[in-house]
């Protein structure tokens, strides 16, 4: 028997874009562990591109800026699965980066608000969507980022989103708390080198050099995120609720690493 006790247990995972993506990984993991995985993708469009890598697997379409897709995506997984989830993978986020990199007080409205409706209200309204489908001891797991990632500059007004994100699981956690003992927890990753990571401005550099400030000397991976999100959403993680977990190889506890000090004085 496996460890994480995920046989014949069904979890939906959303955020699936490509076999790069932090839900592709945390999906291959569930199934490697003999669990059932449903699907949930933003477009129609998405849903063909992604045909050949889920296959006949279930998928269901939700624009997460789409209020009425959102309260129907629970009543019809209700309507097309027989039982209850025992969890969700919550990995959704976007930013509109396309005029570039600009300074945080700068930030247009538009797109400030939409970023939050899609990188973090989604999760109060997706867990509010699927409460009545849900086991009583289900768990919901979303994906953050890690306190040191918060003040960099070219994340931009993702970071404050981010943090919201982080404390709505809190409140959730609370809030579910009254009537069933459904948990929720955030992954708060370092840096990744994923598609969506691509696209933020200037990543690629923070991305070498928290590479650097790590204790191992090497980036954290995809796959290591998947695997600890996996676990949380297993019942071996029942006494965590209301966390962020942050995985970053050691990169936030090593600002004073001798060669990362020696090299920005140029001490040599």
């Amino acid at each position: 028997m496996s460890f994480l006790e995920l046989k014949g247990k069904t979890f939906l995972v959303t955020g699936v874009a490509n076999r790069k993506s932090v839900a592709w990984a945390v999906s291959q993991t569930l199934e490697d562990e003999g669990a059932k995985v449903i699907y949930s993708v933003r477009s129609e469009k998405r849903k063909e591109e992604l045909c050949k890598l889920l296959g006949e697997r279930s998928i269901f379409v939700c624009d997460v800026e789409n209020e009425r897709q959102i309260k129907r995506l629970g009543r019809t997984i209700a309507e097309e699965h027989e039982g209850l989830l025992d969890g969700i993978l919550h990995s959704i986020a976007f930013a509109n980066y396309s005029e570039g990199l600009k300074p945080f007080h700068e930030t247009k409205r538009e797109d400030f608000l939409q970023a939050t409706q899609i990188s973090s209200f989604s999760l109060i309204e997706l867990a509010n969507s699927c409460k009545s489908i849900l086991a009583e001891d289900a768990s919901v797991v979303t994906i953050g980022i890690s306190s040191t990632e918060v003040t960099a500059e070219n994340y931009g007004y993702m970071a404050p989103i981010k943090a919201s994100l982080e404390t709505s699981v809190r409140y959730l956690a609370k809030s579910f708390s009254s009537d069933s003992r459904v948990r929720f927890n955030s992954v708060n990753a370092g840096p990744l080198k994923t598609s969506a990571s691509a696209g933020i401005p200037g990543y690629l550099t923070n991305y070498l050099y928290a590479e650097k400030l790590t204790y191992r000397k090497q980036a954290l991976t995809t796959q290591e995120v998947a695997n600890l999100a996996t676990f949380l959403l297993s019942s071996r993680s029942s006494g965590i609720n209301g966390q962020g977990i942050v995985i970053d190889a050691g990169m936030g506890f090593n600002y004073f690493d001798r060669e990362i000090v020696e090299s920005s004085m140029k001490l040599k």
